[in-house]
């Protein structure tokens, strides 16, 4: 039986994020950015082209280092940890889920699946059985042995979360996930959110254009020009919370 691991807050504080381009000029992507993401939440990041979306997203995720500020995993600071410690982060509590799905095309759905637990080193009849079953979790099973090309856009993004979940993560970063899909199937990944948040209280924080998406998140930070305009809770959120305490 696996070890029951602890559940992971995020926090930010006054981060910043300056990129230096030829010639010297610098330009400033986040200017102070403040957040407070509790375990198991889901949340929405908003706002404008260039507003430093996906940007915070690849620095919560350990991909981008910091300028100034801080980032904090439930009290650590994880840009004062080393190498080694961020990538045990990305193996081990994190994983990311892309608009463009990222599948290795020459390997089944099952292949792609198993790969983040060949990498951690779990023996191959445990990770045969696990990816089945990550697969069977997202509605796949009857797709095992397809290549991302014989698959639809929608199952190629089921395949991308069940690859996630390979992961057994605390926090999935999914950077407009719904984004190359209809309407519909983008309907069904976030239902696929909210279940995996409900049911194994996975935190997941989605960078969204579609308002539609982001009002089924329990919160939604709308950026813009580097910072946290506006912080919103959810209608979702908000009839959630006056059902509970009718039950109370």
């Amino acid at each position: 039986m696996s070890k029951k691991k602890k559940a992971l807050s995020i926090q930010t504080n006054e981060l910043i994020k300056d990129f230096e381009l030829q010639g010297e000029e610098i330009v400033h992507v986040l200017t102070g950015v403040n957040m407070k993401i509790k375990p198991g939440e889901f949340i929405a990041v908003m706002g404008p082209s260039g507003s430093g979306k996906s940007t915070l997203l690849n620095i919560l995720a350990t991909l981008e280092t910091i300028t100034e500020g801080e980032v904090r995993l439930s009290g650590v600071n994880l840009h004062d940890t080393s190498y080694k410690d961020q990538l045990d982060i990305r193996r081990n509590k994190t994983a990311l889920v892309f608009q463009n799905f990222a599948l290795i095309p020459y390997l089944t759905a099952k292949e792609n699946v198993k790969l983040p637990m060949k990498l951690r080193g779990v023996p191959e009849m445990e990770a045969e059985e696990k990816a089945i079953s990550f697969l069977e979790q997202v509605g796949l099973y009857a797709r095992l042995d397809h290549l991302p090309e014989e698959l639809s856009g929608g199952e190629q993004q089921r395949v991308a979360i069940a690859r996630a979940l390979a992961h057994d993560p605390d926090i999935i970063y999914a950077d407009e996930p719904t984004g190359n899909l209809d309407t519909n199937i983008g309907k069904e990944i976030i239902q696929l959110f909210k279940t995996l948040v409900k049911e194994k209280k996975i935190s997941v924080i989605m960078v969204t254009h579609d308002p539609d998406c982001a009002v089924e998140t329990d919160r939604i930070y709308i950026l813009q020009e580097g910072k946290v305009l506006e912080e919103r809770v959810t209608s979702i959120k908000k009839r959630s919370s006056k059902v509970e305490g009718k039950k109370k």
